[in-house]
């Protein structure tokens, strides 16, 4: 049943079998046959091995993810402040 609030109970067998604790988080995920709850660590850590499947089918590793993200902070800055950044090392 849901509540005034909106709040629904998950029985306590599907917490522990989820290992969603008191105050834990988690994702409401519409589907074509209603909604899908799911721990948000759960869905946090299949959205990153999609992106590291991804990142494998295209050849580029996780090194050069993050260089790409450096170089690319580096223009944003030198564009709205006109100033360099430091390389790291």
């Amino acid at each position: 049943m849901v509540q005034k609030k909106g709040q629904v109970t998950i029985p306590i067998e599907l917490r522990r079998k989820l290992g969603i604790e008191e105050g834990g988080v988690v994702a409401l995920i519409e589907t074509e046959d209603g909604v899908l709850i799911s721990p948000r660590q759960v869905l946090t850590m299949q959205a990153l091995d999609r992106i590291g499947e991804a990142l494998k089918e295209r050849g580029i590793s996780l090194e050069e993810l993050i260089e790409s993200g450096r170089e690319i902070r580096g223009q944003i800055v030198e564009e709205e402040y006109g100033s360099e950044v430091e390389s790291e090392p």
